[in-house]
């Protein structure tokens, strides 16, 4: 992992190319501190902070020059030794032993196809010489990340958005629609939009081209949301084995120290448990962390079931005191580059702290894992309504009373299950989203620009994909890899995610409903493929924590206290003041009814202050 930067810019002269660019290198210096390099040929300027993770010579050092191609890049093709075989069959030959080189003899070869054939993830660009030409692609799920300004022909662009406050494009408008996306819905990004007008974020599985002036956005692959796998369930359970146990096996491909974040939860066990068993692995670090009392949430006891299994693993943990938190917020903010929807961004901050702090330089995480298997409660009613607009009504009420009898839930809550299905049953995922979005805090924006700023998309097969094709194309996960990224990189850390490997990915897709939830149990296919490897009692948990922090109960009325002082007039223009009033009043008092929201508004105000 490391960090670019870059500019296609007619109307500055060699010196302020230079200038603008090496400022947009320092600001992201945390990307990559092995290597700083930057290639100017005016108009054009690529940048590059290296992290060495695979072929740590100074031959990969980046930009890096090939056949009259000069690439910056962060991220890693984890299948390039694959490609470096192909391409060495058609002639290519190569000086180093990294992915770097195979990625600019890939696009030499094939053009921009060749992000097709790519397993892992990416940002990159490359200037063609010959055609005066810049390429720039983003991976399939947004894992590693791509911002850009475009303006009258002029194109700047960086990993994270803070490199781009120093670009002259950068007006530091903001963009009130993402304001009541944030407040609202928790996201951070959605599709192409930030929280600066200025500033857009090439979306996942996108290539972007400069060309004489002209900037070009396609598409270049997408997720098959309709299901056409007609194996049984064991079939497929074997087969999702053999996928997994492959993309960890690829994921895991490095020259340095490397980690798992272990959650105690089953998909970061799975990656824990498949390291430990299936490769060659002999000493794996776990980094955990932790919080003890009332109301908070301490995994030990099911890590301890992997460490009883699995003695190569050696555990590390942490427990973030009011204290870390508090010395550590402005960072973290300043790090996120936008407001935090949510405290347990905070705790992953510490958990990269605490992976860094014993060398490591790359881990392994389990996110995607609930986006492609249907892990979150709302899957549920979802499963459900596909009984119901199917007819299946039997199979319908089956599923609400498994869930319900496995959860313990009282009849008010299963007539809530079942009041929710109906209305999945009967609205499609737009309509969902936008009764979510008008029935939560209706009060808090004052601009009617901003009352339905909501894209999402409505594949055709069973609303359960549709629902999982949003969560990891639009409206959690790319907030998920966002802050997965910075928190990482905050400690120079590359996170890798096998979930998302692609083939993984749409082999998920194209499994029926019930080979994903059944009779109340979400994941299905991957319990029943880990049968064996992660132990008995993780697989078994009939409960889903989520990575739970006291941020929004505790913290803000204790060391972060502060935070919820003064007028609050910065959020003149995006809330009704008497509304907010009685809101804070109300949570000061001890009601926790809107704390996530009160945690948003919070952070939301110390953005605005911040710029």
């Amino acid at each position: 992992m490391c960090g670019i930067a870059g500019l296609v810019d007619e109307r500055l002269g060699t010196s302020d190319i230079a200038d603008v660019g090496a400022r947009m290198l320092e600001i992201m210096a945390h990307r990559g501190p092995d290597h700083r390099g930057v290639w100017a040929r005016p108009p054009v300027f690529l940048g590059h902070n290296r992290l060495s993770i695979i072929d740590l010579s100074r031959a990969n050092d980046q930009p890096l020059a090939y056949r009259g191609l000069t690439m910056t890049y962060n991220g890693e093709v984890y299948n390039y030794l694959e490609l470096r075989i192909e391409l060495e069959r058609d002639g290519y030959t190569f000086t180093t032993s990294g992915d770097t080189e195979v990625i600019l003899a890939a696009y030499h070869r094939w053009g921009a196809a060749c992000v097709e054939r790519f397993i892992g993830m990416w940002a990159l660009a490359i200037w063609d010489e010959a055609k005066e030409e810049l390429f720039c692609s983003r991976d399939r799920f947004g894992i590693k990340p791509f911002h850009y300004i475009e303006r009258d022909g002029r194109l700047h662009f960086a990993s994270e958005i803070k490199g781009l406050r120093v670009s002259p494009l950068f007006s530091g408008a903001i963009n009130e629609s993402q304001v009541a996306r944030g407040l609202y819905l928790g996201w951070m990004q959605h599709w192409d939009e930030t929280y600066f007008v200025d500033i857009k974020a090439l979306p996942a599985s996108h290539n972007l081209s400069w060309h004489k002036g002209t900037v070009r956005v396609w598409a270049y692959a997408d997720v098959d949301a309709q299901v056409r796998n007609e194996d049984t369930f064991q079939e497929n359970s074997s087969a999702f084995r053999e996928l997994f146990i492959d993309a960890v096996r690829l994921t895991a491909r490095r020259d340095v120290p490397m980690g798992v974040c272990l959650s105690g939860g089953l998909d970061s066990t799975s990656i824990a448990s498949i390291l430990a068993s299936s490769t060659d692995e002999h000493q794996i670090k776990t980094f955990t962390a932790f919080y003890t009392g009332k109301g908070n949430v301490d995994e030990r006891p099911y890590i301890n079931h992997v460490l009883e299994r699995y003695p190569q693993i050696t555990p590390h943990y942490i427990s973030p005191t009011d204290e870390d938190v508090s010395a550590a917020l402005d960072r973290i903010t300043w790090m996120m580059d936008a407001p935090m929807p949510s405290s347990s961004y905070i705790s992953q901050y510490f958990v990269m702290q605490l992976a860094a702090q014993h060398g490591v330089k790359v881990v392994l995480d389990g996110q995607g894992a609930d986006e492609i298997m249907g892990g979150y409660m709302h899957s549920m009613y979802r499963v459900v309504a596909d009984h119901i607009r199917a007819g299946r009504l039997t199979q319908a009420f089956a599923e609400i009373n498994a869930h319900s009898q496995r959860q313990s839930y009282s009849m008010k809550r299963r007539l809530n299950v079942l009041a929710k299905s109906i209305l999945a049953s009967s609205r499609d995922e737009i309509a969902l989203y936008g009764i979510e979005f008008a029935r939560t805090y209706p009060w808090i924006m004052t601009k009617p620009s901003t009352s339905y700023p909501i894209h999402l998309e409505m594949p055709s097969g069973p609303r359960l994909n549709a629902f999982l094709y949003n969560l990891l194309r639009v409206t959690l996960l790319p907030t998920l890899l966002h802050t997965e990224d910075l928190n990482a990189m905050a400690f120079s850390i590359e996170s890798r995610v096998p979930f998302l490997d692609h083939r993984l990915v749409q082999f998920c897709f194209s499994l029926p409903n019930d080979h994903k939830i059944y009779r109340g149990e979400t994941k299905r296919v991957l319990r029943s493929g880990m049968r064996g490897i992660v132990p008995d009692e993780v697989l078994d948990r009939k409960d889903k924590t989520g990575f739970i922090t006291p941020g929004h109960i505790s913290w803000l009325r204790g060391a972060l206290s502060h935070l919820l002082e003064g007028s609050w007039d910065e959020l003149n223009g995006y809330v009704v003041k008497s509304e907010l009033k009685k809101v804070l009043d109300a949570y000061r008092g001890g009601d926790n009814t809107n704390a996530l929201f009160v945690w948003r508004l919070v952070m939301l105000r110390k953005f605005l202050q911040s710029q």
